[in-house]
């Protein structure tokens, strides 16, 4: 079968490789069309654009940028009409992808199927009146969302997390391996490793670890180590590290964590992933005109965390430092805690074990390949 996906950043990037691999087990002769980046290129197929030619978030960038993405939605959707697949797959990217969905479910009447939802549970909830007409299956990635979707009266799957399964791949692949990550990055073999894991994009980046590098700093008998995203380039981290004895390192997030002590980390996948390696942290999250940032969301959002990891666990296990919390003393005292209060540490990460227990056992992308070639063969 012919499959096109849609990526339009990193992360969608992993969990889409991740599942045309799947697909291709369960599909040998497969054929790939896709938006996304090297991952997915890796895997097989036709890369038609790259996802750093899509990832603009937020309302300012958006504007400027409006005639390449307007550009780039009349591209894709050539591009699916030429190609006419067998079925279309989304991976989150919903400012994009829900576009691009209702032009291919009522001028194609090709298959929509989505792959990770959009956080609609936080906010935007109207989106489901567009899932409800142009998305034929929703593949759901966190546990409390097929209840959500159940009282909107929209059936999902629950498929399992992908982070889960790409934590699981990491730790086998490191089994019986020699331990290379210090001496590959000149890293000191005898001083502890704190995470410094500020975003994936420039913005993030910019507002997140100026404040993470000084936290950090009043904690000498630990070392700074950067988790370097994808498409940004070392001298930008160069310039706010300012020879420091902070490191970076890039596509080693994994390897990062595993040698960890504790963690500052900024809200998404990165928070669920920290806790999948067992590493306590502070989620810590700077937002501009913080006290109206904080009002906003404890009044207007439909979620009290931001956090996947209290999220999933229905409660703090994680302090979120974000809006109005935001600051060097709040953060830098809950690390000092996190650090050296040992019954302190030992609640969080009996919190991290009740959330591996939710998420359940690894499988994300091969349960959603199965499903999506049975639903299309009872469309056939």
């Amino acid at each position: 079968m012919k499959y096109y996906l849609i990526a339009g950043e990193a992360s969608g990037d992993l969990h889409a490789s991740n599942l045309m691999q799947s697909l291709k087990e369960e599909d040998p002769e497969a054929d790939f069309r896709f938006l996304g980046g090297d991952l997915m290129q890796a895997v097989g197929g036709t890369l038609v654009k790259h996802y750093r030619e899509m990832a603009f978030m937020g309302l300012i960038p958006v504007v400027l940028h409006l005639p390449a993405i307007l550009r780039n939605m009349k591209t894709c959707r050539e591009d699916i009409r030429s190609y006419n697949p067998d079925v279309v797959i989304l991976i989150d990217y919903p400012g994009f992808n829900l576009k691009i969905a209702g032009y291919v479910k009522t001028k194609l009447n090709i298959p929509v199927y989505y792959y990770i939802s959009p956080k609609i549970w936080a906010w935007k909830q109207y989106r489901i009146k567009s899932f409800r007409r142009y998305v034929d299956r929703m593949f759901c990635i966190l546990p409390f969302e097929k209840e959500f979707y159940r009282k909107l009266n929209y059936e999902v799957d629950y498929v399992g997390n992908p982070s889960v399964d790409s934590v699981a791949q990491y730790k086998e692949q490191q089994k019986g391996q020699a331990d290379a990550f210090r001496s590959d990055e000149s890293l000191p073999a005898d001083i502890p490793i704190l995470a410094l894991l500020a975003g994936s994009r420039r913005q993030e980046i910019k507002d997140n670890l100026p404040t993470m590098l000084e936290v950090a700093a009043r904690f000498p008998g630990y070392l700074p180590v950067i988790a370097g995203a994808p498409g940004i380039d070392k001298a930008y981290y160069n310039s706010f590290v300012q020879g420091g004895k902070a490191k970076v390192v890039f596509g080693k997030t994994y390897p990062l964590l595993h040698h960890s002590l504790g963690a500052l980390v900024t809200s998404g996948t990165a928070t669920l992933e920290t806790a999948l390696f067992r590493v306590p942290q502070v989620v810590c999250y700077y937002t501009p005109l913080a006290r109206l940032s904080g009002y906003i969301f404890r009044h207007f959002f439909h979620t009290p965390y931001i956090s996947l990891v209290n999220l999933i666990a229905g409660k703090e296990v994680v302090q979120e430092l974000y809006a109005d919390r935001f600051s060097k003393e709040n953060i830098g005292s809950e690390l000092e805690k996190l650090l050296h209060n040992a019954d302190y540490k030992a609640r969080m990460l009996k919190g991290y074990d009740e959330v591996i227990h939710i998420l359940g056992n690894p499988g994300a992308s091969f349960r959603t390949a199965r499903l999506i070639i049975s639903y299309l063969q009872m469309k056939a």
